[in-house]
C-alpha cells in the first residue's frame, strides 16, 4: 500500500480542516516547500495537495505554489481542489502534477467527466474523489449531498482509465479517529479502479488496518503535523 502524505494549502500556509470544515481550521508553522521536500527524505514516493481556496472559489488558486513544491520534492503528486475545467486540468499538469482530482465538476456533470476519463492523453492521471456521509457522496466542499452512493459509483467506473478513486469520509476526515474501513473495504471490492483511503488516520495501527481493506494508497495528513504517526514507520508498514 503506498503511502501519501498530505498537504492541504490556504492562503499559502499549510493547515487542516476538520471534517471540512473552514471554520474549524488548524494552521501548521511550516513551509509548504521544505514540507514536500521533508516527505521525499523520509522516502514517500508520492505526496497529495489540496488547494482549499480552489475548493472554496471553485477554480485553482495555489498552482504557482503547487509547482514549486512539486520541483523541490520530486515526488509524484495528485492535486485537487477547484478544478472544473479541461484547462484546470492542464495547467496542474504542466506544473508537473503526475494525477489530477476531481469531485465536485464529476458529480454535477458525468458527461463531462466521462469524456475527460476517455481522453487518450488523461488516462491513468484523473482521479475521481469520492468524499461521502454515511456512504453518500458529498460535493462542493462537502457541503451539499449529491444523492448518490459511493459504492455505486465505484461500480459504474470500474472499467474506466481512471488513476485512483479517492474516498474520504468526512466525519472521519481530520479527527484521527481512523478511517472508515467498512466503506473503504467495499470501495476496493466494487470494482477495478484503486482505491485510496483518506481521513482519520491518526495512529500507525490506522495504517494497518487501511492496509487490510485492499486499498491501494493511504492518505495521512493531520497526525504528521501533529508527531502521532511517524511517516517513515507508515511507509514501511505499507511497503511490508
Amino acid at each position: 500500500m503506498i503511502i501519501l502524505p498530505s498537504v492541504d494549502l490556504r492562503h499559502g500556509q499549510v493547515v487542516r480542516l476538520k471534517q471540512g470544515d473552514y471554520g474549524r481550521q488548524i494552521n501548521y508553522s511550516v513551509d509548504p516547500v521544505e514540507t514536500a521536500r521533508s516527505f521525499r527524505d523520509a522516502g514517500a514516493t508520492w505526496m497529495h495537495i489540496v488547494d482549499l481556496d480552489g475548493a472554496k472559489e471553485g477554480r485553482p488558486m495555489q498552482t504557482e505554489l503547487i509547482g514549486q513544491m512539486i520541483e523541490a520534492s520530486g515526488l509524484k503528486v495528485e492535486v485537487g481542489g477547484g478544478v472544473r475545467t479541461r484547462e484546470d486540468i492542464g495547467r496542474l499538469i504542466t506544473a508537473g502534477a503526475e494525477r489530477v482530482v476531481l469531485g465536485t465538476k464529476a458529480m454535477e456533470d458525468w458527461k463531462w467527466f466521462e469524456e475527460q476519463v476517455n481522453d487518450a492523453e488523461l488516462a491513468r492521471r484523473l482521479v475521481l474523489a469520492v468524499d461521502a456521509k454515511e456512504g453518500v457522496i458529498a460535493v462542493k466542499g462537502w457541503m451539499e449531498s449529491s444523492g448518490r452512493l459511493a459504492v455505486d459509483v465505484a461500480k459504474i467506473v470500474s472499467d474506466w482509465p481512471l488513476g485512483a478513486i479517492l474516498y474520504t469520509d468526512v466525519a472521519k476526515d481530520g479527527m484521527m479517529t481512523g478511517p472508515n474501513y467498512e466503506q473503504t473495504k467495499k470501495l476496493a471490492q466494487a470494482g477495478k479502479v484503486p482505491v485510496i483511503a483518506s481521513g482519520g488516520v491518526g495512529t500507525v495501527e490506522h495504517v494497518r488496518e487501511a492496509k487490510n481493506t485492499g486499498a491501494w494508497g493511504c492518505i495521512i495528513g493531520r497526525s504528521l503535523y501533529e508527531g502521532t504517526v511517524d511517516l517513515r514507520e507508515a511507509i514501511a508498514i505499507g511497503q511490508s
